[in-house]
């Protein structure tokens, strides 16, 4: 039996690796797993892609097959539809997306009742009936939907259950990465008072992500500069992640944005334990900034679903990663790219500092991260290598304890994930490159 779910659902390029055929498949033994009722609705929300309407009339084939009723939620953010599934009490949340990645990719990723992705065991159950029962899902001929009406709206009025201030004279850039929030997030902010400067808001079902949004913010910071912005907000193409960019043009990160955030929630006192959750690749310099404020931070595996699960289990209220990834599990059950958003503008619109002051309050130490490219089916091989295990230990003698090595499969595109930490950035780019080379060599 192949593997079938990544670290955020199912993903691969549309037409090969992720087919209309799967996307039935899944419909119909998603339904079959994750309700229990004579008659379950599921809500099926969607980002900016051109092959979002043949899934998602695909999956809705599915399941009516498996007799379920289908509510269609149209383009909105991910969030959005675990916020959806809460609140017109649905039975389960199917978001049809490829996050961050480009176009060609497509994915499909669950939610339960209560707006939780799915842990492990769940997609095993799914995954076993995929391979050994596909065979008795047939296609139809036809089938029903329901469109669910003003879907923007709920998820906003769920945005503003946390009081948010006017953003008045302020002005913002945002880039909406020709995604999901292309319209709300512009709108969202023009409503508190800001002056919006929106990119990346025209989306034509190819350029989701395309040199623009989270993963390549060269052209917002730019910008920010360019039109003297206060500050401003990049997402990615289904806006579960947000990174912030300074008055100066600078990234602020997720490890600076949860430290920022996690410092405004000790204040309130919402911020359980004192503690955050992180992944392996948060930089070394978040632990320590996170200390010199009172706070502590606890590692998982990377991946936000690694992170709800420590948050869950320990009921801590905030967690997230570098990427931007930032869960405040207070408030959504999933990253939030526009609620991060909404907090940090709280936050540097009531600050005597600047954003870049703000950002500085952490110090980020030597980083490195090289994408090795390799098939998915040969991700894991490296640990079989010996030459790639003897490389990784080298590199934990060189760097030493005043660094990492972490190294990983990406779960949910056909790469190998190299990160170095260390005091000398000359030193562990080429430590990386190099090892990039061994890898790629070794494994293609």
């Amino acid at each position: 039996m192949g593997a079938l779910f990544g670290t955020d659902g199912v993903r691969g390029k549309y037409g090969k690796e992720l087919t209309d055929d799967m996307a039935r498949l899944l419909g119909y033994y998603g339904t079959k797993v994750l309700t229990e009722s004579h008659s379950p609705t599921i809500i099926i929300g969607t980002d900016t892609r051109e092959s979002a309407d043949n899934l998602t009339n695909a999956l809705a084939d599915g399941i009516t097959s498996a007799g379920g009723k289908v509510l269609l939620a149209g383009v909105v953010p991910t969030p959005a539809v675990a916020v959806l599934v809460r609140e017109l009490g649905a039975d389960a949340g199917i978001v049809v997306s490829a996050s961050h990645n480009l176009y060609e990719d497509n994915g499909i990723k669950f939610f339960n009742s209560k707006g939780f992705k799915l842990p492990d065991e769940t997609e095993d159950v799914i995954t076993k009936l995929f391979y050994e029962d596909k065979d008795h899902v047939q296609k139809k001929d036809s089938f029903e939907t329901e469109i669910i009406e003003d879907p923007e709206k709920i998820y906003l009025d769920f945005i503003n259950e946390e009081k948010h201030n006017r953003l008045d004279g302020l002005k913002i850039v945002l880039d909406c990465s020709n995604g999901a929030l292309y319209q709300i997030a512009p709108d969202y902010f023009e409503s508190l008072g800001a002056e919006v400067i929106p990119i990346g808001k025209h989306p034509n079902g190819k350029n989701i992500n395309l040199n623009c949004g989270s993963t390549d913010t060269k052209y917002i910071c730019k910008k920010v500069k360019e039109v003297g912005a206060d500050f401003g907000f990049a997402f990615d193409g289904d806006a579960d992640r947000c990174l912030a960019i300074d008055e100066n043009g600078e990234v602020i990160d997720g490890d600076r944005i949860m430290n920022l955030i996690g410092r405004k929630m000790k204040e309130e006192g919402t911020l359980n334990d004192n503690m955050i959750v992180v992944t392996q690749m948060s930089n070394y310099g978040l632990p320590i900034a996170l200390e010199q404020a009172g706070l502590q931070c606890i590692r998982t595996d990377v991946g936000d679903r690694y992170v709800l699960e420590k948050m869950l289990e320990n009921n801590y209220t905030l967690g997230g990663e570098q990427s931007g990834h930032v869960i405040k599990l207070d408030h959504n059950t999933t990253g939030d790219g526009l609620l991060t958003a909404s907090l940090l503008a709280d936050i540097f619109s009531t600050s005597d500092k600047k954003p870049s002051e703000l950002s500085h309050l952490m110090k980020v130490y030597p980083q490195t991260l090289k994408n090795a490219y390799v098939e998915n089916s040969k991700k894991n091989d490296y640990l079989n290598d010996e030459e790639i295990v003897n490389r990784i230990e080298e590199l934990k003698e060189i760097i030493g304890e005043k660094g990492r090595v972490y190294i990983r499969p990406s779960g949910t595109e056909p790469k190998i994930r190299v990160m170095l930490e260390g005091t000398n950035q000359e030193q562990i780019n080429k430590l990386a490159k190099d090892t990039v080379k061994l890898i790629e060599s070794k494994l293609n």
